[in-house]
């Protein structure tokens, strides 16, 4: 018997809006979907990885978002091979004191994978049902269907699948998405490469833009505010390195002198160079504090970074600039 829709009259619909609930709080919605956008090489793979290690873990992503629900995730990674994908994990784990070993993070290893085929999809939705992850991440999207891009068609339909997954396992999925090369004067979903089906499907979009060399985040949200140009860092050594968000201050009130001095008497007393996590637990202050401290000092020419670790430029001559 089919049974007629659900209605209710105008005015009695409940005025207040719902409060948003977060997967990782003010960064991405409690099952939502989204792309995770920008150009080549604007760190989209180090920042899902950095997601997946925050929600497996419970740990805030990027040193700075707390995670509101924890949980297993799934990841299936196009573009690097599963060594590089292992290696980054642990590069993430190493800066949060975490073991990858004790993550739930499940990583689909087949050689491919076609999310506008049907066996694919259907092996897709055969995962999903048996491991019940809370969040999904597919890196990238261009690696992912043999569909026109711009067809907004046949995009529709593959973001369709997505959101069908999403809804009906009660996940988060964030698809890593190219935008379009010099298109930085864009609004950053405008700049998204292929249909604009891409942009409008997300409840959480996170868009990375590098101009020279600054790495700025941008969040949207369906539902919620979001924030503009929020300053990043990869930092690390080697195969040990994450992102870091990079603290906003006001010119008013800048970080003190001695808080720069911490990072330069540590690296002065060490008699070797020092890896990123050697350096801040000498300095023991907070990841993103130190992130901010660290960049401030290598842009002023004091500190630069080896294949060996961090080290002074000119140890008996170290001197800060009251420009930082």
């Amino acid at each position: 018997m089919t049974l007629p829709l659900p209605v209710q009259p105008a005015h009695l619909l409940d005025p207040r809006p719902a409060s948003p609930r977060w997967l990782i709080e003010g960064l991405w919605a409690d099952q939502a979907v989204g792309i995770v956008g920008g150009e080549p090489k604007s760190c989209k793979s180090f920042l899902v990885l950095d997601m997946a290690v925050a929600v497996a873990s419970g740990s805030p992503c990027l040193r700075h978002f707390p995670v509101a629900h924890a949980g297993r995730v799934l990841l299936y990674a196009a573009e690097d091979s599963l060594q590089v994908v292992r290696r980054r994990l642990e590069g993430i784990c190493h800066i949060n004191q975490l073991d990858l070993a004790q993550l739930d993070i499940q990583v689909i290893t087949a050689p491919s994978l076609r999310l506008d085929a049907r066996d694919d999809q259907n092996r897709l939705r055969k995962t999903i049902e048996q491991l019940q992850p809370r969040l999904l991440l597919l890196d990238p999207f261009v690696r992912l269907h043999r569909i026109d891009e711009n067809a907004s068609s046949d995009v529709a339909a593959v973001l369709a699948y997505l959101r069908e997954l999403q809804r009906l396992f009660q996940l988060a999925v964030a698809v890593v998405h190219h935008a379009r090369k010099a298109a930085s004067h864009l609004r950053a979903g405008q700049a998204l490469r292929g249909s604009s089906e891409f942009h409008a499907w997300g409840d959480s979009n996170l868009y990375l833009k590098r101009q020279t060399d600054n790495l700025t985040l941008t969040i949207e949200h369906r539902a919620a505010g979001g924030q503009n140009d929020l300053p990043l860092m990869l930092q690390g050594t080697n195969d040990r390195l994450a992102l870091c968000m990079l603290e906003k201050l006001s010119p008013k009130n800048p970080l003190p002198l001695q808080a720069h001095q911490q990072i330069l008497d540590a690296l002065a007393q060490a008699k070797t160079p020092l890896a990123f996590s050697e350096l801040r637990q000498a300095c023991r202050m907070r990841t993103e504090i130190f992130c901010k401290l660290l960049a401030d000092v290598q842009r002023q020419g004091i500190v630069v970074k080896s294949s060996n670790g961090y080290q002074l430029v000119s140890p008996p001559s170290v001197s800060l600039s009251r420009s930082l």
